[in-house]
């Protein structure tokens, strides 16, 4: 081989060197571009996978969150998405459902003295068919039917007369008080309408066709409200009698609830005891209508409510937190927060009721072991540090701190319930009305019925009967 040749072949050796050289040096780059974008993709991922984790308790916060019925003190009217299974703040009492054993059952009675009697008799025997006319017949069985007569107005008419004198002068009678129209409905109308509308809830149209296909005396819808009028006036003496009860308890329950006036959002407030309770109507929830009503406050009683701060403004003896409002509060924070706190806060409130139920009249004023260790328990877990991204259970445990001296006065006081449940079945009877007659269509109509049905919880806790207690007040005279 000569030089030329050798030299070709050392060229194309160093061509080939430089061009695998080349090669490695773009696979080495393609390789590092591929390694950065498999670490920017790794990253990327790690970044989307915090992301989604994120969305996904976002999301979990988000389904449970919801307040409703079951965990808040939303109406079930009020409810988006209404579980399938409404759950209850009661606890299992052991015994089976119905009744229990010993409970007296009752049943339709006879009267002892009818007003018909209707007797049955045979005329001849059933056997051979020989009159029994002249035969002494023996009672074996007797049967009664209860029904209503057919209703029928009853018209009285009022007349004056008029003498003359020997000495010549005309005198003529007077008509009774209260008869100052040439036709008008009685006291026991009056009554009624007050009964149909204020107890059974029945809106003026309905009151005005039960009047005329029952008891054929046409009444117009305007008559109905006008009578409802005049009765308020006349009841509103007994508001000034319910508030002395009031004022004399040792007890009181206070609740308000959000009613609609002619579209128009107004208030419903209710003080109530064992013996009384004060419906009123107002345009606002605050301490003014607190003032308004009851200026001096509760000094001998023990106040009832949950937890609307201008019930702590009020003047009281003490006060006490519903306890059925906080555990329908931890429901809803158990289902929105991976916490045990709301879980054992809401065991300690029900160990408090059930040591209620247990105790002696005398336990109330010496100490109480089980008492001493829920009050050590409650102090531990208001000292317990929540997390600060759980605002809404952070905030309630402040609130319970705040008001810890209201939490367990139904421990202290035999007579003081644990909850507010008579005041919230007090101002329910609001919100039945309007979901049976619509909104209050004028103040004066809403607080004409806050006032007869005052009257109304009044009677039923003292056993009274409600339309004889509207009968009288039917016949009583306006106050000029």
């Amino acid at each position: 081989m000569d030089s030329k040749e050798l030299l070709r072949l050392v060229d194309l050796l160093q061509q080939e060197t430089s061009a695998r050289r080349a090669e490695q040096a773009s696979r080495a780059a393609i390789e590092s571009a591929l390694g950065q974008t498999i670490s920017d993709l790794n990253a990327t991922i790690k970044q989307l996978t915090a992301s989604i984790a994120d969305l996904i308790e976002e999301n979990r916060l988000l389904k449970n969150s919801k307040k409703n019925s079951g965990n808040s003190s939303i109406p079930p009217s009020k409810d988006q998405n209404r579980p399938a299974k409404t759950s209850s703040l009661r606890t299992s009492s052991g015994r089976s459902p119905g009744g229990q054993a010993g409970h007296e059952g009752s049943t339709l009675k006879m009267t002892a003295v009818a007003d018909k009697v209707i007797n049955y008799k045979p005329h001849f025997c059933k056997c051979c068919g020989l009159d029994l006319q002249g035969r002494k017949a023996e009672l074996v069985c007797r049967r009664q039917v209860i029904d209503i007569p057919p209703v029928k107005p009853v018209y009285t008419e009022h007349r004056l007369y008029r003498k003359v004198c020997a000495c010549g002068h005309q005198s003529s009678a007077d008509f009774p008080v209260g008869i100052d129209a040439p036709v008008s409905y009685g006291n026991n109308t009056q009554a009624l309408i007050a009964y149909l509308h204020t107890r059974q809830y029945i809106p003026f149209k309905r009151i005005s066709e039960f009047f005329s296909s029952v008891c054929s005396m046409p009444i117009s819808q305007g008559t109905v409200c006008g009578i409802l009028d005049r009765f308020a006036i006349k009841a509103s003496p007994a508001m000034g009698l319910i508030k002395n009860v009031l004022l004399g308890a040792t007890v009181i329950g206070s609740d308000e609830t959000g009613a609609r006036q002619n579209g128009k959002q107004n208030w419903f407030w209710t003080w109530q005891s064992t013996q009384a309770t004060f419906i009123a109507y107002s345009s606002k929830r605050d301490f003014q209508t607190i003032q308004g009503h009851f200026p001096m406050g509760f000094p001998k009683a023990i106040l009832t409510h949950d937890c609307w701060n201008p019930h702590f403004r009020t003047q009281a003896l003490g006060h006490q937190i519903c306890i059925a409002h906080l555990l329908r509060e931890m429901i809803y924070m158990e289902q929105k927060y991976k916490s045990d706190w709301p879980t054992q806060f809401k065991h300690l409130l029900y160990a408090a009721l059930q040591l209620k139920r247990i105790m002696e009249p005398a336990d109330y004023h010496r100490p109480v072991k089980e008492r001493s260790e829920l009050e050590m328990k409650l102090q531990e877990l208001l000292l317990y540090k929540i997390p600060l991204k759980d605002k809404e259970l952070l905030t309630f445990q402040k609130r319970m701190a705040k008001h810890r001296a209201y939490l367990f006065t139904f421990l202290y006081e035999q007579d003081v319930p644990a909850d507010n449940n008579k005041s919230e079945l007090a101002i329910r009877n609001i919100k039945v009305k309007q979901k049976v007659s619509g909104m209050f269509k004028s103040i004066k109509g809403a607080q004409n019925y806050a006032i007869v049905r005052s009257i109304t919880d009044t009677c039923i806790k003292n056993s009274q009967g409600i339309l004889n207690a509207f009968a009288t007040i039917a016949n009583l005279q306006p106050s000029r």
